[in-house]
């Protein structure tokens, strides 16, 4: 039986967790469908804070060590660095466009301080494209049961893109938004990939993938600004007082999910310390659903059967995954002790960011 203290202690880093997440995916959700016009700006204004912020904890704890910038490391994370801000961006515009019901929050490492969001349903192919990613990446091929899991989780994401007749019009999911969606899983799948050869470059630190990710992006991110008109489109806004514009949500909404961005990456390494992976999930699915009733109350989002299933199949296939994980990973642990690279790599491919919930 686990000590008292150790169930307290897991006890409160699950709810951290997912205190955070949800905070993380409905004020993103509010803060789109206020200004749905600057959703770049508002993802690198997220990349900024969650820099300073960890700037701020350097200060105050040894536990974090920023590391120092160099033009070659540099040069070694780029490709990590422009496949996470492009998977981002395309995760922010998915979340914009679909009900929080529809779009499930779960996080990988990158985005907002190694925060980025798998959406179920929107974007609910990630777990199968990264298994095939990993695959091509590495020339072997997944087991029966690691492909049994990701076609659970496939045909729950057809569940939930099948037009229903008791879905009314305005609640359905544009071909676009799914796009969207589509095109986040691709790069959050090569992401995963790129993540393990990347560690290296970084004394296989989490942290300092987090710090190199964020500021990194936040650096690609700034040219587009001015390119896609957002920059000029906030100076309108600010400026003109025929658009009334109220920014205070704006403002709020950035500082927010910047925050619970950077609590959701500290949750998800706490998590990866104190929980198994296998309790790391099942919290995850018991925030999946309580994201979808929240989603209800709050959003007015719609509940469908196949919405219903979608979720709970994706959710089974992904929990089975983790599962079938845990067990190999048990496995090689008792017969051989994991080398220090070996464990920073476990880290950073279990931890929750940013994004997403991003974000």
């Amino acid at each position: 039986m686990i000590p008292s203290t150790e169930t307290s202690k897991v006890v409160g880093v699950v709810s951290f967790y997912m205190a955070a997440a949800l905070v993380m995916v409905f004020v993103n959700k509010a803060t789109l469908v206020a200004n749905p016009d600057l959703p770049l700006l508002f993802i690198f204004n997220q990349l900024v804070l969650a820099v300073v912020l960890l700037h701020v904890s350097a200060l105050f704890t040894k536990h974090i060590a920023l590391p120092r910038l160099s033009l070659q490391t540099a040069r070694n994370l780029f490709p990590v660095v422009f496949v996470n801000i492009v998977g981002l961006a395309f995760n922010t515009l998915c979340l914009r466009d679909v009900e929080a019901s529809f779009f499930q929050v779960s996080t990988s490492p990158g985005g907002i301080c190694l925060a980025r969001r798998n959406a179920l349903i929107a974007r609910g192919m990630v777990l199968p494209l990264t298994i095939t990613a990993s695959s091509i990446q590495t020339r072997t091929r997944p087991s029966i049961l690691v492909v049994l899991a990701a076609a659970c989780v496939t045909i729950g994401f057809l569940l939930g893109i099948v037009p229903s007749r008791d879905l009314p019009l305005n609640a359905t999911p544009s071909g676009l938004s799914l796009f969207y969606g589509l095109l986040s899983a691709i790069f959050i799948a090569i992401h995963a990939v790129l993540i393990k050869s990347s560690l290296g470059y970084v004394e296989n630190s989490a942290i300092h993938l987090a710090y190199w990710t964020n500021l990194g992006s936040a650096a690609l991110l700034l040219p587009v600004l001015f390119f896609d008109g957002e920059v000029s489109h906030l100076t309108a806004l600010v400026t003109s007082p025929a658009l009334a514009w109220d920014w205070t949500p704006f403002l709020w909404g950035t500082l927010v999910t910047g925050v619970f961005g950077y609590l959701l990456c500290v949750a998800g390494l706490l998590s990866i310390k104190v929980t198994s992976p296998v309790t790391h999930m099942f919290s995850s699915a018991v925030r999946s659903v309580l994201q979808t009733l929240l989603g209800v109350w709050i959003f007015k989002d719609v509940l469908t059967l196949n919405r219903v299933l979608s979720i709970a199949t994706i959710l089974l296939g992904t929990m089975y995954y983790t599962w079938i994980k845990a067990q190999e990973m048990d496995k090689s642990k008792a017969v051989v002790e994991p080398t220090d690279e070996e464990k920073g790599e476990v880290e950073v491919m279990l931890s929750p960011l940013v994004n997403e919930e991003k974000q």
